[in-house]
């Protein structure tokens, strides 16, 4: 795999929580970059998208133009990470609602499924992908996934939701973790990133057959 610190990690700065963000993946050694144009996005290897408000977001992504460059992106086999808001927007299907959304991942979510800005809450999250030590979740407004695709792996759950989960090389997170001192998250993240950026490394050069090669499925 290639090295954390090779890796150019873009940060979708249209709203939210963009800095937070940037900071967790500098700590991760990663080069984070806050990005919205599209020559900074083609350039990345992975995008994450952040938590915030989805309808301005999405608003915003359809004003710019990137709604078919993001899909691309995806297509390409790039990874993307989206938490909180950025799930919503990355869900097949929004429960109820017909707001903007790229329709990547094959999830189906409500928006502010645990009520208004008082009832957002923080609860210990058991994440085996991350070890044993429980993972502090950070809910503010948050939608819930109320139903997974084929495809579609849970990787936490909290009061019977799904509130992790990953299809193929998306992520999507129903909490903040970039709102909390664990970079535990951001680093399996980049985990995939690593795997990602490799295996498009072995095509472009057509070997295949390379020592401590593995592809993320």
């Amino acid at each position: 795999m290639g090295r954390i610190e090779d890796l150019q990690v873009g940060v979708l700065a249209l709203q939210g929580d963009v800095r937070e963000h940037l900071l967790a993946l500098a700590r991760c050694g990663a080069q984070a970059l806050p990005v919205k144009y599209e020559e900074q996005i083609r350039a990345c290897q992975a995008l994450v998208i952040p938590g915030g408000e989805s309808t301005t977001i999405g608003k915003l992504v359809s004003r710019y133009g990137l709604a078919e460059l993001l899909r691309e992106f995806a297509a390409a086999g790039k990874p993307i990470f989206g938490t909180c808001a950025g799930s919503i927007l990355l869900a097949k299907e929004i429960e109820g609602n017909e707001q903007f959304r790229l329709g990547l991942m094959d999830i189906v979510v409500e928006r502010n499924a645990y009520g208004r800005q008082v009832e957002s809450f923080e609860d210990e999250l058991n994440i085996p992908s991350l070890g044993e030590e429980p993972f502090r979740g950070v809910f503010i407004r948050a939608p819930q996934i109320r139903s997974l695709g084929e495809g579609v792996e849970p990787l936490a759950y909290c009061r019977e939701r799904v509130v992790l989960c990953r299809q193929g090389r998306l992520l999507v997170s129903t909490f903040h973790p970039e709102l909390t001192t664990d970079l535990r998250l951001h680093q399996y993240f980049l985990i995939l990133v690593q795997a990602s950026h490799s295996s498009t490394d072995v095509r472009k050069h057509g070997n295949h057959k390379r020592a401590g090669y593995q592809s993320v499925r």
